[in-house]
């Protein structure tokens, strides 16, 4: 027992060892090193630098190759590096922990803020359901509809 208690008081400060949630998802804390866009980050885990997509969510394009800046895009980036540029994050992981393209899909939380959901609340973000990363679904529709039913964001401002 006591070696177990040495072993947790010589981890270094920061050490992101994966953990695992009431309701039984991995997650591990990142720091979030840059901001991509509305729904991408980039964070170092450990000592690496992985790509994370939020689960659940899809922002206007604004760094696309080869598509033009979707309307309320640049809002939506702005949003998400204001809240999470530099910080420290909790990544949830879905069911499937990567999409096709490598990049680890999580609900992101940073304090006692769902970001995904903030997304979603503030109009800056549509829902995106891809089974099985699928838990929060109901929640975010529920965002979605109430954001859109006030007009807030993307929904005043954007035409289909």
């Amino acid at each position: 027992m006591l070696a177990i208690i040495a072993l947790v008081v010589l981890l270094p400060e920061g050490t992101n060892q994966e953990e695992h949630s009431e309701d039984g998802s991995d997650q591990v804390v990142a720091v979030v090193t840059r901001v991509v866009d509305g729904d991408t980050v980039e964070a170092r885990i450990g000592g690496e630098i992985e790509d994370v997509r939020y689960i659940g969510v899809d922002t206007p394009e604004t760094v696309k190759p080869g598509a033009p800046v979707e309307c309320f895009g640049k809002r939506a980036s702005e949003f998400n590096r204001r809240l999470v540029e530099g910080r420290r994050a909790r990544l949830v992981f879905g069911a499937e922990r990567r999409d096709d393209y490598g990049r680890l899909l999580a609900y992101v939380r940073v304090g006692g803020r769902l970001v995904n959901a903030e997304l979603v609340r503030r109009g800056l973000a549509e829902t995106l359901t891809i089974p099985p990363n699928d838990r929060l679904a109901p929640l975010f529709r529920r965002l979605e509809l109430r954001a859109a039913r006030a007009g807030k964001g993307l929904w005043s401002a954007c035409s289909p």
